[in-house]
């Protein structure tokens, strides 16, 4: 059986802590299994606490000795912390605690990562570290002594002095425990240096492994960038004399922003064109700048409690997202965007976990580090934005930084200075924060004597706990098109504030075509009539490059669900219109890429259950290599010069447009693989000096079932690089055959390198296996039972990696009930486990209730 029924915490009844801390001195003596923790804490009572009981949070710590003003004392501790009396006047506390590092496998708090010291306290692990009020609103300033026998101890701030054995830092800037790190190892760093628009010198540096060295140098540039682009475009800069960057192998997360010292997970920061994709590069330069930019959006200014999670977040995703646009193509980086939002949030939004921007209650917080919080977190910025206008957004946030520097805030602390700033009331606006579930939009339109009237009607579906849901204020982007492709009005953004509101637009001489939703300029899902010669036009016409991209999308899946449902032929007109596409060079190889890609047969498998279908995950994936075959078929003649056309030559670069093409490329040898039995492929994989081509090679010949041969030598080439191992781990389960794949992923289990304590080899398998729709969902459920077999060991090692790969079951009901049986089996199995995580029961629970 699980753990004890864990406590549910409201945001309704936050209460401030009853002291303020003034100075936190912490010395740690490293040792695997004992390092000793001491701490001196400057403590004041607040006058006006409401609570004046004096708690410190504290999780698998030893207690060694504590005092206070140079007292010892005895606290009541428990398995959460401890209690004790203290003076009604300014008191020091001090402690000294004992934990094991090397035995931490859930990562949090103090660990060990193959010989190296490492931290990663959000949310809740500076607890496990020492005693102390372990909350973000609770901020002070920290001075730390490392001492140790390893080569290289880093910590928050500025380093104030070392010698042998001993390193000392301070940071003075007040920070929640949260953001606290340090770092102990065998490290090597690649240094550079950035000036700030003010002339400061700030000494940067990535630190890694010996052997890593000379992976570092794109994550500089991509630094460099960030705090370039945060000066041009925020006006904020950076704030310490040191900015370090570690790369650590063993990381529940992709990266951490901790006050001058970001720990990333090796795979998000180490990068090299013989060892990473275009993908690889694409996402560590995004990372990089997101960790960098909650330097303000995060750190300067924090969020006053768990629930204003999406504060940080949400913002600093959007901050990201910009910056790739403006680094990259803004239209693709959309795109993009939106098939992740889709992929990920839609299917939360609509399924047992779905939750509120800002939720108001949980019981495990790490179990809300989800897409909805981050992803959807920062769509409602981007609507504000669109609201508002771009000058007021500017004037907004600056308002922000100037009145909220150094505090922990709240997202009503956030609306505020937009009203203030704009004179706009925010009220009905704040419904995206505390209201769960995507909005519909049902569209209709009218003509008649040179006026077009556009009719846009709103509801939301119920969601767990939220069955009513009042409107929202959505910013409809539209734009007209006249029946010759051009267009009769240009983008204007309708704001949709009642449940039903019409809008019309006069003076044209013909009923135009409309372009909805442009840039998907909210998250929300469209329901129009309309039909594929429409779509064709639209995909042929449209000057939004989003909507011109959804209209092909449309057209995609409509193809396909004819298929599934009523075993039709792939859409002729459809598919006239993609091989064009296709053909046309003018067009940006990255957006053709994009047009190329199908939509996944999660989202067809989500569009069959809302139109009141039972969806069938080998029907759909029949329906995919159909498509995809006759497709093959249909540009039989073109292929050849479009591989070679799209092959990029020469030395391999990293940059935008080299790898769209690529991206394009690759699609075109899948089509290829089709018809020439993995020919192409094959001389791709001998002749690849890059792993991009490289991999893509691989994924074709392995898709094609002809890929033992290359896949031994990436193997027997590859083998002593742990993260080009992980993306040799995920194709043999990405690739393999639906009846196969969960056998493939149950013997890679028991291959020598398979580490399920690390979570990049553990998601590599499992997280591949949960991908594969048809493989995941094939009938007997062995996918199902050999997940959660894997789920049940992790738990009782790291909760967090478990929680979240829970939801790969979160889509359960949609499916018919031989699979709901099955996978409720497994579901109701895990949660009879001994000793079940609180995280993990939490997210089972939710699933099976929701």
């Amino acid at each position: 059986m699980a753990e004890a029924t864990p406590e549910t915490i409201y945001l309704k009844d936050y209460t401030p802590f009853g002291f303020q801390v003034d100075e936190v001195h912490l010395t740690f003596h490293l040792s695997p299994r004992a390092t000793r923790v001491v701490s001196r804490i400057e403590f004041t009572p607040k006058p006006d606490a409401v609570d004046r009981s004096f708690f410190l949070h504290g999780e698998q710590l030893k207690l060694i000795a504590a005092k206070i003003d140079g007292q010892p004392v005895s606290p009541d501790v428990t398995g959460q912390g401890l209690t004790c009396d203290v003076p009604s006047t300014p008191f020091v506390w001090e402690s000294e605690v004992e934990i094991s590092p090397v035995t931490n496998t859930a990562l949090e708090g103090l660990y060990m990562s193959n010989g190296m010291y490492c931290t990663q306290c959000e949310a809740e692990g500076f607890r496990k570290i020492t005693f102390y009020p372990d909350r973000p609103d609770v901020m002070s300033t920290f001075t730390v002594r490392v001492e140790g026998d390893e080569k290289v101890m880093l910590s928050n701030g500025n380093p104030t002095g070392s010698g042998d054995g001993w390193a000392e830092w301070h940071d003075p800037w007040p920070k929640p425990a949260y953001l606290f790190a340090l770092v102990a190892g065998d490290l090597i760093n690649h240094p550079d240096r950035f000036t700030t628009k003010s002339g400061k010198d700030v000494e940067l540096n990535i630190w890694v492994r010996p052997g890593d060295e000379d992976k570092c140098s794109f994550g500089m540039e991509a630094l460099i960038k960030s705090m370039k682009w945060d000066e041009d475009v925020y006006g904020l800069e950076y704030d310490l004399d040191i900015f370090n960057i570690v790369a650590v192998d063993d990381f529940n997360m992709g990266a951490m922003e901790n006050k001058g010292l970001n720990i990333f997970n090796s795979s998000c920061v180490l990068a090299s064109p013989e060892t990473s994709t275009d993908a690889n590069f694409e996402r560590i330069e995004a990372i990089i700048a997101h960790e960098y930019f909650h330097n303000w959006t995060g750190n300067r200014i924090t969020c006053r409690d768990w629930f204003q999670l999406c504060l940080k977040e949400g913002l600093t995703v959007y901050r990201d997202s910009q910056f790739t646009s403006d680094m990259r193509s803004a239209s693709v980086k959309r795109i993009s965007d939106v098939i992740d939002l889709r992929g990920r949030q839609f299917a939360e939004d609509n399924g047992p976990l779905a939750h509120q921007v800002r939720p108001e209650s949980f019981q495990e917080i790490n179990n809300f580090y989800t897409a909805t919080i981050y992803e959807k977190g920062a769509e409602v910025i981007g609507m504000l934005k669109r609201l508002v206008g771009d000058d007021a957004y500017a004037k907004a946030v600056a308002l922000y930084f100037e009145r909220h520097d150094g505090q922990a805030c709240t997202i009503e602390d956030w609306l505020q200075v937009f009203e203030d700033a704009t004179g706009r009331d925010l009220g009905q606006f704040s419904k995206w924060y505390s209201q769960a579930g995507t909005p519909r939009i049902k569209v209709t339109d009218d003509y008649a004597d040179g006026t077009y009237t556009l009719t846009l009607e709103q509801s939301t579906p119920p969601t767990p706990g939220q069955p009513d849901k009042d409107p929202r204020v959505i910013p409809v982007a539209v734009g007209l098109l006249g029946q010759n492709g051009d267009e009769v009005r240009g983008t204007e953004v309708l704001e949709l504030t009642e449940a039903k509101q019409s809008f019309t637009f006069e003076g044209l001489p013909a009923k135009p075509i409309p372009s909805v939703l442009r840039e998907f300029s909210a998250p929300v899902i469209l329901e129009r009539e309309s039909t594929n010669a429409e779509r064709a036009f639209l995909l042929a016409h449209d000057s939004d490059s989003f909507n011109r991209w959804e209209a092909g999308n449309t057209l995609a899946k409509e193809s396909r669900v004819a298929m599934v449902l009523d075993g039709a032929a792939p859409d002729a007109d459809y598919l006239d219109a993609l091989t064009k596409l296709v053909r046309d060079d003018s067009l940006d190889p990255a957006f053709r890429a994009l047009v190329l890609s199908p939509p996944s047969q999660s989202d067809l498998a989500q569009t069959l259950f809302e139109r009141g279908h039972t969806p069938n995950p080998q029907a759909i994936y029949d329906a995919a290599e159909t498509f995809a075959q006759t497709l093959a078929e249909a540009l039989t003649d073109s292929l050849p010069r479009l591989y070679a056309d799209t092959t990029v030559q020469g030395a391999y670069s990293p940059d935008a447009e080299s790898a769209g093409k690529r991206d394009l490329n690759a699609r075109i040898l899948s089509l290829l693989t089709r018809l020439d039995s993995g020919e192409a492929a094959a001389r791709q994989y001998d002749a690849a000096d890059n792993m991009t081509q490289q991999n893509a090679a691989l994924a074709c010949l392995l898709k094609a079932e002809n890929g033992e041969t290359q896949s031994q030598a990436f193997y027997d080439q590859w083998q002593g690089d742990r993260l080009v191992m992980d993306k040799w781990f995920g194709l043999q389960v990405a690739c393999a055959a639906p009846e196969k794949a969960a056998s493939v992923a149950s013997e890679l289990t028991k291959h020598a390198l398979f580490d399920m304590k690390n979570p990049n080899r553990f998601r590599a398998v499992m997280g591949a296996l949960a991908m594969n729709q048809a493989g995941f969902h094939y009938a007997g459920g062995a996918g199902y039972k050999l997940l959660t077999d894997n789920l049940i060991i992790l738990d009782a090692l790291n909760p967090q990696t478990t929680a979240r790969m829970c939801s790969a079951f979160q889509t359960w009901k949609r499916y018919d009930s031989t699979r709901q049986e099955l996978i409720r089996s497994q579901l109701e199995r895990m949660l009879a486990t001994a000793n079940l995580s609180r995280d993990t029961n939490e997210m089972i629970t939710r699933i099976l209730n929701g």
